[in-house]
């Protein structure tokens, strides 16, 4: 599947940056850290399958996302960098386990190649039992998304089509898949360029115990963490985030 992209160019002179969001996002999500980014190297945001702008299918495996990945980017003159996050930092690994030579550096935002226990049924459910007929602006329906902290609902309301009063988000398939996106699949190989596994201090989703998996796929891994950061350590700490990302970028 050929992903939904947006290209960020104001420079041209270094790889180009593929960006990936996680689970319920867009490449939209990505915009301002993009054009910034963008300083330096064009860079790509894309909607992932079954999210934003991007098709919908039956599958949502990460050897499916890889595939979208690899059939979005493969065009680009490589190798180049990519940087996903959570469910995007998942497929991006992926990507740079069965396609090394497309990926240059490798950026995974608070993400480890392992199975987590929790999933994200509760999001799922809050959004379809909004009655959409019934709304007429996102308060409405963030009104109607009872047991959702009021600091995720701005971020759920923007996949939700006003006009068209649906959801830009396939979520029987989303719901249906759920163990495959909080999983990993069982995969060999190891990626030997750079990898940088960039992760919030308030975060428990990259943990010591996950360290000798992440070496034994990537034995060039670096770890860093953003202090005052939790799991959505680039919407809480943009700037912190954007210089990690700049300097792991342009190291020798």
């Amino acid at each position: 599947m050929i992903l939904s992209t947006n290209t960020f160019a104001e420079a041209a002179d270094a790889p180009p940056l593929a960006i990936a969001h996680g689970l319920f996002g867009s490449a939209r999500n990505w915009g301002v850290i993009a054009k910034r980014l963008a300083a330096e190297r064009p860079v790509i945001t894309l909607d992932m399958r079954n999210h934003a702008g991007s098709g919908w299918a039956d599958a949502h495996s990460y050897e499916d996302l890889a595939g979208d990945l690899h059939d979005t980017l493969a065009h680009l003159p490589g190798p180049i960098d990519v940087l996903g996050h959570s469910m995007g930092g998942k497929a991006a690994m992926v990507l740079a386990l069965t396609q090394p030579h497309l990926v240059r550096r490798l950026i995974v935002a608070d993400i480890a190649p392992v199975a987590y226990s929790h999933d994200q049924h509760g999001p799922i459910t809050a959004m379809r039992n909004v009655k959409l007929a019934q709304v007429e602006k996102r308060q409405d329906a963030a009104d109607q998304m009872k047991g959702i902290e009021d600091d995720l609902k701005p971020f759920l309301l923007q996949s939700l089509d006003l006009k068209e009063k649906r959801w830009r988000l396939n979520l029987d398939v989303l719901a249906r898949e759920m163990d495959k996106i909080t999983g990993f699949p069982a995969i060999t190989g190891q990626f030997p360029g750079p990898t940088l596994f960039l992760s919030g201090a308030q975060s428990d989703y990259v943990l010591p115990a996950h360290r000798d998996k992440i070496r034994s796929h990537f034995p060039q891994a670096r770890f860093a963490k953003i202090p005052g950061a939790g799991h959505w350590l680039h919407a809480e700490k943009p700037r912190e985030f954007e210089t990690a990302v700049q300097v792991f970028l342009n190291a020798d």
